[in-house]
């Protein structure tokens, strides 16, 4: 864990998919689609002023975890995150297919 990560326990409604998620203070994207928003630029830190929302474009396995790559759809920066265990598996799957599709 890098350290300039705070840990920030805050519960949301996804702004692509309207559902309402809980947070356990280390989730940073939503759990059914995905898509993430673009408030930190370290993790936590909720300092960025874009406000834009993250597709995800890629998920990948690295060392036995599966990590999404999000882009901002408003300034393209781009961010990476693991997966947690309550993310939806058909998504991930979905992602990572079409991220392979388009290498």
């Amino acid at each position: 864990m890098s350290a300039t990560f705070i840990r920030r326990q805050e519960d949301f409604i996804c702004e692509h998919c309207g559902k309402k998620v809980k947070g356990n203070g280390y989730t940073n994207h939503c759990p059914y689609c995905l898509y993430s928003k673009h408030v930190d630029i370290n993790p936590g830190d909720r300092a960025s002023a874009c406000g834009g929302l993250m597709e995800p474009i890629r998920a990948e396995l690295r060392k036995n975890e599966v990590i999404l790559t999000h882009r901002c759809l408003k300034c393209g920066c781009l961010k990476v995150n693991k997966t947690a265990p309550e993310d939806n598996f058909d998504e991930i799957l979905r992602i990572m297919q079409n991220s392979q599709n388009t290498k």
